[in-house]
């Protein structure tokens, strides 16, 4: 059985890691991409809530999965940004939108910004 790949956008990271159900088919048995930059979100979020502990935890665990950025992605991602300024998306989130459609996968969110774009996995 081939395992679905998803970009893991740092709010399902939040997801998974708070315990909701709605994310449970995506805590087993898919491949999972994001980047340090989500990682970095995470561990942010996590160190304030948590402490440092579950922070280094999480980042160490999940860094695994972490893909480079290469020049071309950052300048499509930026296109895409000006294009959804009205929207006022994160570079973070656009680089990861635009890491999922390059590799041809889901990016899995909870952001309502991204819930009507094609190529998302939209989960609450």
């Amino acid at each position: 059985m081939e395992l679905r790949t998803f970009f893991f956008d740092s709010y399902a990271f939040f997801e998974i890691i708070e315990g909701n159900k709605n994310y449970n088919p995506y805590r087993k048995n898919v491949g999972i991409i994001t980047t340090k930059m989500n990682l970095m979100e995470v561990h942010h979020g996590l160190l304030r809530t948590y402490g440092k502990e579950k922070a280094d935890f999480y980042y160490d665990k999940l860094l695994p999965f972490a893909v480079e950025i290469d020049d071309h992605t950052i300048k499509r991602a930026n296109q895409f940004k000006a294009a959804m300024k009205k929207q006022k998306l994160s570079y973070v989130d656009c680089l990861g939108y635009v890491i999922a459609l390059t590799r041809g996968v889901s990016f899995l969110t909870g952001d309502r910004q991204f819930e009507r774009l094609e190529n998302v996995e939209y989960v609450k």
